[in-house]
């Protein structure tokens, strides 16, 4: 079986990891563009994720039996519907389902189709239209919190959560003003914020049938007690407490089956990794938003719970015999904690030597899951961008599955390494992307 992953992150890392560590059948495993640790266990092609035409070439020529896309931007630009328009067996969502993130407002417009529940919300088609939506009695007064979206693919800095009017204001002018593409800002949501609590759940789906996974919960913000600004995620964490059984079924019953579903009847059956971001609010679960992928970092924390074959489970899913096929998980809690360079998430540090990695870092229940590294001239390990590393672990409970990631990280350093310490703990009650 030759596979191929592309991506260059954590969250490909883990894949690639658990793709080899429960495989039940001889694999050859690529990655483009991959990453230094990546290297270790898969051969790197020096291929930009954007590149589909070379990914195209790359994949017929070296005979891979089956494409994984990790990140949401290639899928957005219709990767899928190309390898596809070629032979080529690839998993993930065609460019009219990945509109589920790519497009804010189409997102929520299918929701309210389907009669999915989300928070209220206007599309504005500019900032002066929104300015005068936040104006209205629907958001409520000066001091109700919203959320400010762009309505396309900002790599994370594409939602803001105001406290008062003013602060939405400032974010909708801080969104237009340049920084981020302005086809991705084309269009503004506004939201009301919901309180709550949040959960993350990600499923499988070969656009007939679905496989949940064990729900988990990020944190954005890079400074602990929920501080500072939004990130790509400094932490995630599985267990059981996060959604007891009936609240899952809940949420399967308003909310996942109504999707798929809603997808069929588009036009768009969804094939792939769906994650959808929840906030179990008092009057119920409400979703925040869609991915058409896996998460990162929860994807980390996730597959270190995975038993079961992998590439089976993505076979399974590009030959729509995904209900013929049972997913073991492991019962054990998991936890991971992303170590960032200096100056991220606005500007990061980059080719700082990291002291303490070696090759048999890893072990049953601790896993270093490389972001951003690359090699030196005397192969040393460099920083390559603002998350670095994901040390992720498992344990009996919780508290024991982070207790092993704190350890392993007390032997890695580099100057200007921070990351929180509070992974784990409650987060606050304001959404938040």
């Amino acid at each position: 079986m030759r596979i191929l992953v592309i991506g260059s992150g954590g969250r490909e890392h883990a894949l690639v990891w658990a793709l080899r560590r429960n495989a039940t059948q001889p694999l050859d495993l690529f990655c483009a563009p991959g990453n230094a640790g990546i290297a270790q266990i898969a051969e790197c092609v020096p291929i930009n994720i954007n590149d589909i035409a070379a990914l195209k070439s790359f994949s017929e020529d070296a005979r891979i039996d089956l494409n994984i896309v990790g990140p949401e931007a290639p899928l957005a630009a219709g990767i899928v519907d190309e390898f596809e328009k070629r032979g080529l067996r690839i998993i993930g969502p065609g460019r009219e389902a990945a509109r589920l993130e790519s497009s804010k407002a189409f997102a929520k417009d299918f929701m309210r189709r389907h009669a999915i529940p989300t928070a209220r919300y206007q599309i504005a088609s500019s900032a002066d239209e929104a300015i005068k939506f936040l104006q209205s009695e629907e958001f409520g007064g000066e001091a109700a919190a919203v959320v400010v979206k762009a309505d396309g693919l900002a790599a994370g800095k594409g939602v803001i959560v105001a406290k008062s009017r003013s602060e939405a204001i400032k974010a909708i002018k801080d969104l237009m003003d340049g920084t981020i593409d302005s086809e991705a800002t084309r269009r503004i949501i506004i939201e009301e914020a919901l309180t709550g609590r949040e959960v993350s759940l990600l499923l499988f789906s070969d656009g007939k049938d679905f496989r949940l996974m064990p729900a988990s919960r990020d944190h954005k913000r890079v400074g602990e007690g929920d501080t500072g600004p939004n990130t790509g995620g400094m932490g995630s964490i599985t267990d059981a407490g996060i959604l007891d059984d009936a609240m899952r079924d809940l949420i399967v019953r308003l909310v996942v089956q109504p999707t798929l579903q809603g997808a069929r009847d588009e036009g768009f059956p969804f094939r792939g990794v769906l994650f959808i971001g929840l906030m179990l609010t008092p009057d119920g679960p409400s979703v925040l938003e869609y991915n058409v992928r896996f998460g990162d970092p929860e994807t980390q924390a996730i597959m270190m719970r995975l038993k079961s074959d992998l590439g089976e489970v993505f076979q399974a899913i590009s030959e729509t015999r995904l209900g013929q096929l049972e997913i073991e998980w492991s019962d054990e809690p998991s936890a991971c904690v992303v170590l960032a360079a200096r100056g991220y998430p606005a500007k990061p540090e980059i080719s700082t030597v990291i002291e303490g990695l070696s090759r048999d870092e890893d072990s049953e229940n601790v896993a270093v899951f490389h972001a951003a590294t690359t090699r030196g001239p005397n192969g040393e390990w460099l920083t390559a961008g603002g998350r670095v590393l994901g040390v992720t672990a498992t344990g009996n409970t919780l508290e024991a599955a982070l207790s092993r990631c704190y350890g392993a990280i007390a032997n890695i350093h580099w100057e200007g390494m921070h990351y929180r310490r509070d992974i784990g703990r409650p987060t606050g009650t304001a959404s938040t992307p």
